[in-house]
């Protein structure tokens, strides 16, 4: 823990808490050695591009990705195409990748901040860099518990307070977690007092909402999302990536 907090102070491990960035997220993982446990912060990257590969996990291609990690993108590629597909094919390569991870990953419960990255990707709109996100999500787009939470936050927590705490970092967790915090104190008045924050969500658009600072938008009765809203801008790209790959 100590080896790994070093390297993230000296940026030999690259962690952005503070600005905006397009496809790129802060996740939150929890590393486990049997009696003892903590929070490891680790960047989270998407590429987008015409093609019809889908989302291919590159941690899958290494073989450093477990099962549950592997039902997670699967179920990002069937909330996409519920979300943005039905009225044409879903024509997309994408890549995801844990950037810096030599040890491999298993669990679901990046799977919302993959899905954030995606999302940014697509609408080329940067995503805080200030706030980091854990939480699994469904193919209806709802988020949902995981493990590990006191853990990951007091992980993002430490870092920003060793790169200065500016009063806007935080951390998004599923609601259904709340009842799970024991936070360390200093993390509990760092909320208190407003320097840091926690935001407990239950959907996809919520957390859209907080990290690229546009609303997610709603569809109207033809199906249609609002141009200037991030599932517009998603949609607007997506079809565009079908009309390129249909050679129009």
């Amino acid at each position: 823990e100590e080896k790994l907090d070093e390297m993230l102070e000296e940026n030999v491990i690259m962690i952005d808490v503070d600005g905006a960035e397009v496809g790129q997220i802060n996740g939150l993982a929890v590393l486990d050695m049997g009696s003892y446990a903590f929070g490891n912060p680790s960047r989270i990257t998407a590429t987008t591009y015409v093609g019809k590969s889908g989302i291919v996990n590159i941690e899958k291609e290494a073989r450093m990705s477990g099962q549950t990690h592997d039902k997670g993108v699967q179920i990002i590629t069937g909330y996409l195409g519920q979300t943005y597909a039905q009225k044409f094919p879903l024509s997309l390569s994408c890549r995801v990748c844990f950037e810096q991870n030599y040890n491999g990953i298993d669990g679901d419960s990046a799977s919302s901040t993959e899905l954030y990255c995606i999302l940014s990707s697509l609408a080329e709109l940067p995503i805080r860099q200030d706030l980091a996100v854990t939480g699994s999500v469904n193919q209806k787009g709802e988020i949902q518990a995981i493990g590990g939470v006191t853990y990951k936050i007091e992980g993002f927590f430490d870092l920003c307070k060793k790169r200065g705490l500016t009063g806007k970092q935080g951390v998004i967790i599923p609601v259904s977690n709340i009842r799970d915090l024991v936070l360390k104190d200093e993390v509990v008045e760092a909320v208190k007092e407003g320097v840091f924050h926690i935001y407990p969500i239950s959907t996809i658009d919520e957390g859209i909402a907080l990290l690229m600072s546009t609303p997610a938008g709603e569809k109207d009765e033809n199906g249609e999302y609002p141009p200037d809203s991030v599932h517009g801008k998603v949609m607007a790209k997506l079809k565009a990536f079908w009309k390129y790959a249909e050679g129009e």
